[in-house]
């Protein structure tokens, strides 16, 4: 059964997507037309920033082009379930959803699943121009890659829920998406190393789950670390799944509940 509706789902996400070609073309071009700007940046740069990359293996194309990958996944969780419940409740459905038998944490997963597959789509896309570009995976963890990689959904997705809990009950103005849209690409150490602030800005860098994902990302697919290597970014992002999973289920729960009492559900 829940096989079947995860089938729905994606169908439906699928042919909203295909309803916009020219968004879906627009979306390919600037990708690429990014990918290639920081390519030339890294050309212009040379081996200026050698001593900062040297732990991750010194080439700063390639480390940039992993910080853009895989922070699509937190762009995509911050706004993928936020945007969910906003557009099913200006289309109405959100009560008939949440008053079938399907549990409130499967309908916010599944509503989602879509905008995961074509995420993912697009990190194969970044990856496979980055090595026609030059960037070698040789020696890449596969299996170690993909452990982060799920820590890394579900810790994202975590934080996702939270923001869809607040629209759910604000409707508006969702601090958490602005507040982790903004630091995690300046802090995160999407762009370039967290090494190069002082150390009382390093400190900001280290609560946020990004920063140890694209860490970790970086190591398994560009150096080849081992799983235990890596364990210190993998220990990190699954002590950050354990406590926000639960906590944002639990509070998209509450969210629900509030609003079903208030009537709300259909309001945006």
């Amino acid at each position: 059964m829940i096989f079947e509706k995860a089938l729905w789902f994606i169908k439906r996400g699928y042919l909203l997507q295909m309803s916009y070609k020219f968004d879906f073309f627009l979306r390919m071009f600037f990708m690429l037309f990014n990918i290639l700007t920081y390519y030339f940046i890294a050309k212009m740069m040379g081996d200026a920033a050698a001593k900062y990359l040297e732990p991750y293996g010194g080439d700063y194309f390639s480390f940039v082009l992993i910080g853009m990958a895989f922070s699509g996944y937190l762009m995509i969780s911050l706004r993928s379930f936020s945007e969910s419940v906003r557009d099913e409740q200006m289309m109405g459905t959100m009560e008939a959803m949440l008053v079938t038998p399907t549990s409130t944490s499967s309908i916010i997963a599944l509503s989602s699943l879509w905008n995961f597959i074509f995420a993912s789509f697009r990190v194969f896309l970044y990856l496979l121009i980055g090595v026609f570009l030059g960037v070698d995976m040789t020696r890449a963890n596969v299996v170690a890659a993909l452990l982060i990689l799920i820590l890394t959904i579900i810790c994202f997705s975590s934080i996702g829920i939270l923001s869809a809990s607040f629209i759910m009950v604000f409707k508006r103005g969702d601090p958490i998406n602005m507040l982790l849209m903004g630091t995690s690409e300046l802090f995160g150490g999407v762009l370039f190393p967290i090494e190069v602030f002082p150390t009382w800005l390093q400190s900001i860098s280290h609560i946020l789950p990004i920063t140890y994902a694209v860490n970790g990302m970086r190591h398994a697919l560009l150096q080849g670390y081992s799983l235990g290597s890596l364990a210190p970014d993998i220990f990190t992002l699954a002590l950050f799944s354990i406590v926000l999973l639960p906590l944002s289920l639990f509070i998209f729960d509450k969210a629900v509940i509030k609003v079903k009492a208030e009537g709300g559900l259909v309001q945006y």
